[in-house]
């Protein structure tokens, strides 16, 4: 998926209200939990099973771990958003860094996303790319997009080795795909 919009707003929650929204497209607040086709549903095989009796080590533990990072990064996206107007609030997972700012990140749901926690599934990642580098924004800002989403899926290749390498990457494998127009500059902190 991708948006096509405005950077509204970065850094704290004050600084998120109001900037960028007489000439952004009309597009209302989408919760995360939105990106994620309803019928979907990941824990559904781990129901029946009682994960508090295995030990970390486990190899069944591992295993299942295993299968639920597969099933993670080949999660379904929502293709009834496909060309919708929408605004989404996140974290900045910077793909590029100049001395201009930052033009291409992910916007990932929770704290720590993809850099000191294992990324969310693949439909709940959001690339973001901005017409010109971003001033003052930096790893783990809070920002608002808005814009039209578009449905598509990345290559884990390519985002792979722009996170951290490797292991990262693995879970960008279907991220929302977002280009993003910066309209109010980031805030500092």
């Amino acid at each position: 998926m991708a948006v096509a919009g405005s950077l509204l707003s970065a850094c704290s929650p004050d600084a998120a209200q109001g900037q960028g929204a007489a000439s952004a497209p009309a597009a209302q607040e989408m919760a995360w939990d939105a990106l994620v086709p309803k019928e979907w549903d990941p824990t559904q095989r781990y129901r029946n099973i009682s994960l508090e009796a295995l030990r970390d080590n486990d190899p069944r533990a591992i295993q299942m771990l295993d299968e639920m990072r597969a099933v993670w990064d080949n999660a379904p996206v929502n293709v009834a958003l496909d060309g919708k107007p929408a605004r989404l609030s996140g974290f900045v997972v910077p793909l590029d860094a100049t001395q201009d700012g930052i033009r291409e990140f992910l916007l990932v749901p929770y704290f720590g996303a993809c850099i000191h926690t294992p990324p969310p599934p693949a439909n709940q990642i959001v690339h973001v790319i901005a017409p010109a580098p971003v001033k003052g924004l930096h790893a783990m800002d809070t920002v608002r997009v808005s814009g039209a989403l578009r449905v598509g899926r990345h290559g884990r290749e390519r985002l792979r080795d722009r996170v951290g390498g490797g292991r990262a990457g693995g879970g960008h494998a279907g991220a929302v795909k977002a280009a993003s127009s910066p309209r109010a500059g980031s805030s500092n902190r």
